[in-house]
């Protein structure tokens, strides 16, 4: 099939277009950077710029590329940044996650496109209460912390979106990435320790390497009804479990521990709620109808055998040919 990837700069972008060319697929990847132009063909795709933001730029290169299938990748995400600032620091990635999603869709039905894949979120989404871990027909969080009201707003407006489309729309909820290029910034924090464990550490957390998410992409082609999708791995776990674990992996020292309230005094509430109160994620759904399964079935071997690839040296060059955003 002819795949345009919009937003093929990413961190996930990156890791899809081999697999897609590697398939047999033709692929145009989009970038809002032209400096990233080079890197996208060094990866066997016809790369394009364009401008997610503007419908103009979104519909010509649709037009151009004449795609059976459109993947929605476009992010702006610049490292972990305020958490008191939750929605200012992701401002334009919510952007694309409403008017970029309408500037694509409006271009793909123009161009008779059949199925529209988008990149959603599962995670602090989640509603926090109830079981420690959820599926697609549970509800997302109806009271989220107040600096990550909109940007929730925008992951369900994007949902919205796609499924009522009038072509074939999937949303995959990815988890927490982690992998080449997709967790230099976690890793750094945790061998500073400027992660603490807070509390009891109770927050259940959802990953999904990288390679594994790129992968249920490429499944999602051709398989699943439209709908939503979590992808993430075998084994949500609580902060208490995975952080030290992630340490002792590294060769960092042990994370520090701190009170609630005085965790929420110098991070805020989102910092609370991510680490003692959000839910994990089912991936049943994803395994039993798009036919995926994840090579890094737990975090831990992921952890273990999975943050790099190749040498240190090489995911620095490409993190610094590529940058976090699409």
């Amino acid at each position: 099939m002819r795949v345009f990837v919009a937003g093929a700069g990413g961190a996930i972008g990156r890791r899809l277009v081999p697999l897609l060319v590697a398939a047999g697929h033709e692929v145009v990847a989009t970038t809002r950077s032209p400096a990233k132009l080079a890197a996208l063909r060094a990866l066997g795709a016809e790369a394009v710029a364009m401008d997610g933001l503007d419908a103009a730029s979104v519909g010509e290169a649709v037009a151009r590329a004449e795609p059976d299938v459109i993947v929605h990748q476009m992010t702006a995400l610049a490292g972990a940044g305020n958490l008191r600032r939750f929605d200012q620091e992701l401002a334009t990635t919510n952007a694309l996650r409403r008017e970029g999603t309408d500037h694509l869709l409006a271009a793909a039905i123009a161009a008779g496109v059949r199925r529209f894949v988008a990149q959603s979120y599962t995670g602090w989404t989640n509603i926090r209460t109830g079981g420690a871990v959820k599926t697609e027909e549970d509800p997302l969080d109806p009271h989220p912390p107040a600096a990550q009201v909109r940007t929730l707003e925008a992951i369900k407006y994007l949902e919205r979106a796609v499924q009522s489309a009038p072509l074939e729309g999937i949303a995959l909820r990815y988890g927490t990435f982690y992998g080449p290029g997709a967790s230099d910034e976690l890793i750094e924090l945790v061998r500073r320790r400027r992660l603490p464990i807070v509390g009891a550490g109770g927050g259940i957390w959802s990953f999904i390497h990288i390679d594994d998410a790129a992968a249920a992409t490429v499944a999602a082609l051709t398989a699943g009804a439209p709908g939503v999708y979590n992808v993430v791995d075998d084994e949500p776990a609580p902060v208490a479990e995975w952080l030290p674990y992630l340490a002792r992996v590294i060769g960092a020292p042990p994370p520090r521990r701190l009170p609630v309230w005085l965790a929420r005094l110098a991070a805020g509430e989102v910092a609370v709620s991510m680490m003692t109160q959000i839910r994990g994620s089912s991936n049943a759904k994803a395994k039993r109808e798009l036919g995926w399964h994840p090579r890094w079935t737990s975090w831990r071997d992921g952890f273990r055998h999975g943050l790099a690839d190749g040498s240190r040296a090489g995911s620095a060059a490409a993190a610094a040919a590529f940058g976090r955003s699409g």
